[in-house]
């Protein structure tokens, strides 16, 4: 079970907010954890890049010089990889590099991820109805209020898109915002905290409980 302090637009403690996920065990836990962030970034790699091999360079058809009696070494092909601008020897093609794992394991990994981080987790009561505007400079100040460094990597977990918040927390450099249903591992795990709220925690329990 999770634990958090809850606080208000101006950053004060008014409540506690709880989260309760099954997580891996402890001696499993970081490995789970890292499978799934490898399989993320791996998953996410295009895999386009494609080198010629010799065969596909243009010319190199006509021997450049005779095989013997010039001196020089034997040539067959001005397309060798040893020669400037022939093929590249086991040079990279397109491939897939996609990796499987098992959709419980993922969720497992999630959930122990979301666990782990709990410490370095702010609760914020619904804010919202407090940007009737969009106003990046009153949510810098208010994340600012909540102990969070501005200019740290945050992550904003909230339950559904907000606009006002969505148009004031997109000029913020260093802050992600995601919605409580799209949780993914590397963002959990490259932010140095999470901002989120009681709906967004209850989201959070409903999508990703088992």
């Amino acid at each position: 079970m999770v634990n958090c302090v809850v606080h208000n637009w101006d950053g004060e403690e008014v409540g506690q907010a709880t989260l309760e996920l099954k997580v891996a065990k402890e001696e499993n836990a970081a490995h789970i954890v890292h499978r799934a962030l490898v399989r993320q970034q791996a998953n996410a790699r295009q895999g386009t890049a494609s080198a010629k091999t010799r065969a596909e360079v243009r010319g190199g058809g006509r021997k450049p010089w005779r095989q013997k009696g010039t001196g020089r070494a034997r040539a067959g092909s001005i397309r060798s990889p040893l020669w400037r601008g022939g093929g590249v020897i086991f040079g990279p093609k397109p491939r897939d590099y996609d990796l499987k794992m098992n959709r419980k394991e993922r969720r497992l990994a999630l959930r122990t991820a979301i666990a782990d981080r709990a410490e370095d987790m702010v609760v914020v009561e619904e804010f919202g109805d407090k940007l009737p505007k969009p106003k990046t400079k009153e949510l810098v100040e208010a994340i600012a209020r909540w102990g969070v460094d501005p200019q740290s990597k945050i992550l904003l977990i909230l339950p559904e898109r907000q606009e006002n918040v969505y148009l004031s927390a997109r000029n913020i450099v260093n802050l992600k915002l995601i919605f409580a249903n799209q949780l993914n591992i590397f963002d959990l795990l490259n932010a140095d905290k999470i901002v989120t709220t009681p709906s967004a925690l209850a989201k959070i329990q409903e999508v990703y409980s088992e």
